[in-house]
């Protein structure tokens, strides 16, 4: 049997068995609280403690929550079985025609993560996904294994618009791959320009466009990709304290999720663009606003951002005072992402 499956159903047996000794029936959930989440220095990455709370249906006020959890293993379970999918949008409105209500979707977003911290898988096992996509392009041939599509191969190159990154195709068979590193896009702008310059096979790169802060599907295919093809991942973004907290949260996790262990990836390097490109390179840049030194303060009180390197980049930041976009690169030519910026940001590496 599936190992989610077995999870779930010693969770629901667990259950049973505590109706049989005359129990009042509680769920032990580890606490996804801000309290409970550590950054472990060794692994690079946001854990979740030893502390969990009880819910139990002896306490009127757990009562709700407790049915709503086990409401959405339930579901789980039969999508699991049935091999279908949904996502946290339809899972929230799917609530209603059962007659189970949530005050909103953060709600049973909320529960769903639990539910995460409590089996220990992640919620794209659970066949639950969320609705935003991400979008793949290069030398990767892929079959899917999803019911009706097992013998269907695709190489990731077949779209110029790039391959949206599904749940059929994050948890595809990597067949053939041509490329040797993955490069990790913020913009869609940029993701399209580095097609154009033929960016996959002048660097033999998969670019992921990451559409801001990368969906966790993306990363999680990210994660796959790093570890069962040995490909290293580098991550080009915006430079801004916006753009350092994508690649942060690709490297080193974030603390909504520090109960999900694949998607974070340690060794994937931040190569660009960075505070110190904007001089070297002679970027046109924007000051920072309000905004801009708010996030910054909380970058530089987080425990991701204390090496030497990320110090470096902050104290950057913090003494000019200056932002730019990847888009600014092209004030040099179009070509010149992919004639200069890349190649010399890459020979800087050695994985």
């Amino acid at each position: 049997m599936n190992n989610v499956l077995l999870k779930l159903a010693a969770l629901g047996e667990g259950i049973c068995a505590q109706l049989e000794r005359g129990e009042m029936p509680f769920l032990d959930i580890p606490s996804r609280a801000s309290s409970n989440i550590v950054y472990d220095e060794k692994e690079r990455k946001f854990v979740l403690g030893e502390a969990k709370a009880r819910r139990t249906v002896s306490n009127m006020k757990h009562l709700r929550v407790f049915t709503q959890t086990l409401w959405i293993a339930w579901i789980a379970k039969r999508l699991i079985e049935e091999g279908k999918s949904t996502t946290l949008r339809d899972l929230y409105y799917m609530a209603e025609s059962y007659g189970l209500k949530f005050r909103d979707q953060q709600e049973s977003d909320s529960i769903v993560a639990d539910l995460e911290a409590l089996l220990g898988v992640s919620r794209e096992q659970l066949r639950i996904f969320p609705e935003e996509r991400a979008t793949i392009y290069g030398d990767l041939t892929i079959r899917y294994n999803i019911p009706g599509y097992e013998k269907t191969k695709l190489n990731l190159t077949a779209s110029p618009d790039g391959v949206a990154i599904g749940p059929a195709l994050a948890e595809a068979e990597f067949c053939d791959c041509g490329a040797e590193k993955v490069i990790m896009v913020e913009s869609g702008g940029m993701f399209t320009r580095l097609i154009e310059e033929k960016a996959h096979k002048k660097f033999k790169a998969l670019l992921i466009h990451t559409a801001g802060q990368a969906p966790r599907l993306a990363r999680h295919l990210a994660y796959r990709i790093r570890r069962e093809l040995g490909l290293p991942v580098y991550v080009f973004t915006d430079g801004d304290p916006w753009g350092a907290h994508i690649a942060m949260v690709i490297i080193s996790g974030s603390a909504n999720a520090a109960h999900v262990d694949n998607i974070v990836i340690p060794d994937a390097e931040w190569i660009g663009v960075l505070p110190t490109d904007i001089e070297e390179y002679r970027l046109p840049y924007e000051k920072f606003n309000e905004k801009d030194w708010k996030r910054l303060g909380e970058l530089m009180a987080d425990p991701r951002y204390q090496s030497p390197f990320w110090r470096k980049q902050l104290k950057k930041f913090e003494e000019e005072g200056k932002k730019t976009e990847q888009q600014a690169l092209s004030v040099h030519g179009l070509s010149y992402v992919t004639d200069k910026y890349l190649p010399e940001k890459l020979d800087q590496k050695a994985f």
